[in-house]
């Protein structure tokens, strides 16, 4: 993708000296431009803009060649129509997701309201390829019936995800890449389609909902298409991208280098730098951890992870929900899994919560995986973490009553699993300011939970002895991952079973199909779509429509 920068105001007048602009309600207009002016629009692709002020608005008027409006006298009085009284005010109409600007002579503008547009020759396609200028031109019959459609389906943390397909026998491209019939590709803003021939430019899609590609570093861009945004925090962003090679979901951590630097100050000048324990994170290798795919070191850091479906626990038992005992098993275990592998690996977490368990999909029985290394310390053999951090619903006692001046160690995490434990049992939090005087810090170093005996009628009593044992307050009495794996209630061959089995299905699950590898460069010859006649008796007009 291309990097110019133009400012948005030159932009703007460009585009809308090409064309004129559509109407709401996905409807069309006719460009007005010539088509050289028309093309001028393609240089748009990967030029500096955003949803806002860069892409010419559905409400605009038709602009003269010379861009302003004629004088008066080319509209007559008589053409003006009264305003009726008492007229209600028309409701607005849905607001455009995104934009398709005409590149070309008899194609037309449309505003994107809908969730899914074919295009076509088929009078069938929402945008159908009959306009009679379209229909002169010598590359109208190599436009297949239903050459490509444009849709978006809903993603994680419900942004949608925007995709174009091709179904044409001819070929539709983006960015003069062909995507392959059959297939799909997420489309992402300022790209160009083209349609037959790569060089054929029809349209460029502009995604009104998302910001431009080219405020990411070029090298992150070459890899990745970068998406919605899927949370934010003290530190950064996530987004959801896309690889382009796979078409494959990830999710990018962007950490800003300046407010990490602030908030990493206080840290022991012997702690490992970022791009240590970076490195080290990326050589973890386990089902129950989110895998690190890549890291790039720009103005800010960007972590490329992958994507989990699922959205995160947290959503699951907020509001007082609690989950079936029979969940809360097959959780906890990944869980214990997990962190088990970290310890084993010197790796404390330090902020273990339902935020940072995600699930990989919406079914009630899925894999989770930890995620979120923010926190996380990596351990040297003699050294032991020194500073306070992490939320404090979920902090160990040694860890408040230090304030973090003393060592603590790899028990601070199991902690913090058994009130994870707790939460997902009963359904609310063990340690609560809430309806009582004495204080979050003295409820937890004291190890005084609230007990709803209740609320705990339904659960066994395997699991709450295992709650007991993880939240006790000396570090040394509680129970180690190990210990806890080897704990009664998790003595489950079925749901140890139903976890193999979700390793497998992840394993086999079928990604996105790939665009094939045939390059933009390679010469075919192009079919013309002739009615009635089986494709494999198309005319092959081998370069003859350029």
């Amino acid at each position: 993708m291309k990097s110019q920068h133009h400012s948005h105001s030159s932009t703007s007048s460009k585009a809308h000296d090409s064309a004129s602009c559509s109407q709401s309600q996905g409807g069309f207009s006719q460009p007005q431009g010539t088509p050289s002016q028309l093309q001028e629009l393609s240089q748009y692709q990967g030029s500096s803009s955003s949803s806002t002020g860069t892409v010419p608005s559905s409400s605009q008027s038709s602009h003269s060649s010379s861009g302003t409006l004629s004088s008066l006298e080319t509209v007559s009085t008589q053409e003006l129509c009264s305003i009726p009284e008492d007229q209600e005010p028309e409701e607005p109409g849905p607001a455009p997701w995104a934009r398709l600007w005409a590149l070309q002579d008899g194609f037309s503008n449309l505003d994107c309201v809908n969730d899914n547009y074919w295009f076509g020759r088929d009078k069938s396609c929402e945008y159908c390829f009959d306009g009679p200028l379209l229909r002169r031109t010598d590359k109208y019959r190599t436009y297949s019936k239903k050459h490509f459609r444009i849709f978006r389906e809903m993603g994680p943390k419900n942004c949608y995800i925007v995709y174009i397909e091709d179904h044409s026998g001819n070929g539709t491209f983006v960015n003069t890449e062909l995507i392959g019939k059959g297939k799909r590709c997420p489309l992402s803003n300022n790209s160009e389609i083209a349609l037959s021939l790569c060089r054929n430019k029809v349209f460029v899609f502009f995604d009104l909902t998302v910001d431009d590609q080219s405020v990411y570093p070029k090298e992150l861009r070459d890899e990745y298409i970068m998406s919605k945004t899927l949370g934010s925090g003290a530190c950064g962003e996530v987004k959801m991208a896309f690889e382009r090679k796979t078409c494959q979901k990830v999710a990018i951590k962007i950490i800003s280098k300046r407010r990490f630097a602030l908030g990493s100050s206080r840290e022991a000048d012997t702690s490992p730098s970022v791009e240590t324990e970076i490195e080290i994170l990326k050589k973890l290798n386990h089902p129950c951890i989110i895998k690190i795919k890549d890291v790039f070191d720009a103005e800010d850091y960007y972590i490329v992870l992958e994507l989990m479906e699922g959205g995160e626990l947290f959503d699951r038992v907020v509001g007082n929900k609690r989950l079936k005992e029979a969940t809360c098993k097959l959780y906890f275990y990944q869980m214990l899994v997990a962190v088990q592998y970290l310890h084993e690996n010197g790796i404390i977490h330090r902020d273990l919560k339902p935020e940072n368990v995600l699930l990989s999909s919406q079914e009630e029985d899925c894999l989770i995986k930890i995620t979120d290394f923010g926190q996380s310390k990596i351990l040297g053999e003699t050294s032991l973490m020194r500073t306070l951090c992490g939320t404090p619903t979920y902090l160990a006692p040694e860890v408040l009553v230090s304030n973090g001046t003393a060592g603590y160690s790899r028990a601070v995490d199991c902690w913090s699993l058994g009130v994870i434990l707790f939460i997902c049992l009963s359904g609310y939090p063990p340690f609560s300011e809430h309806k009582t005087q004495v204080s979050l810090k003295d409820q937890i170093t004291s190890g005084k939970y609230n007990f709803i005996p209740e609320v705990w009628t339904d659960v066994s009593e395997e699991a709450l002895d295992l709650v007991k044992k993880l939240l006790v307050v000396d570090p040394k009495a509680r129970l180690t991952t190990e210990e806890a794996l080897n704990h009664p209630w998790l003595q489950d061959e079925y749901m140890k079973k139903k976890f193999q089995d979700l390793l497998v299905q992840e394993k086999n699950s079928v990604t996105l199909p790939v665009a094939p590898a045939q390059t933009s460069g390679q010469k075919r010859p192009l079919e013309l779509e002739v009615e009635g006649m089986p494709s494999t008796k198309r005319l092959s007009v081998c370069g003859a429509v350029l």
